[in-house]
């Protein structure tokens, strides 16, 4: 008699790490965990549709490939700064601002306040 033991992730034709039978990356739980704190139980209670077993996977993956998945969100984190940095003189946001019903802002990570400091933050 054999033991089927499940894994609970799986890699899609890109790479990327999903928790089995969802539509979550496992980078999503990471970032959870990353700027929250969350405990797995606090997760599961944020999201009812992943059971323990997921997310305790999801973590475990996600220290076993650490520095593959850590430079992954460094690398959406710069992708967002830089699209935010590319609209924030936009001839729409110009024209707001002109009207005086836009405030003037600058793009910048303010959204990051609370980014741990494994993973590099750019000013």
């Amino acid at each position: 008699m054999s033991i089927v033991i499940p894994i609970h992730i799986h890699l899609d034709e890109a790479g990327m790490a999903w928790v089995d039978d969802t539509n979550v990356k496992v980078v999503e739980i990471a970032l959870d965990k990353l700027a929250h704190g969350s405990s797995p139980e606090e997760m599961h209670f944020q999201y009812p549709h992943l059971s323990l077993a997921q997310i305790y996977a999801a973590l475990s993956y996600y220290h076993d490939h650490q520095t593959e998945l850590d430079a992954e969100i460094q690398r959406q984190l710069d992708e967002v700064d830089t699209l935010a940095a590319a609209s924030a003189d936009s001839p729409a946001r110009r024209r707001l601002r002109q009207a005086g019903t836009f405030p003037a802002v600058k793009a910048s990570s303010t959204w990051r306040t609370a980014w741990p400091q494994g993973i590099r933050r750019r000013p």
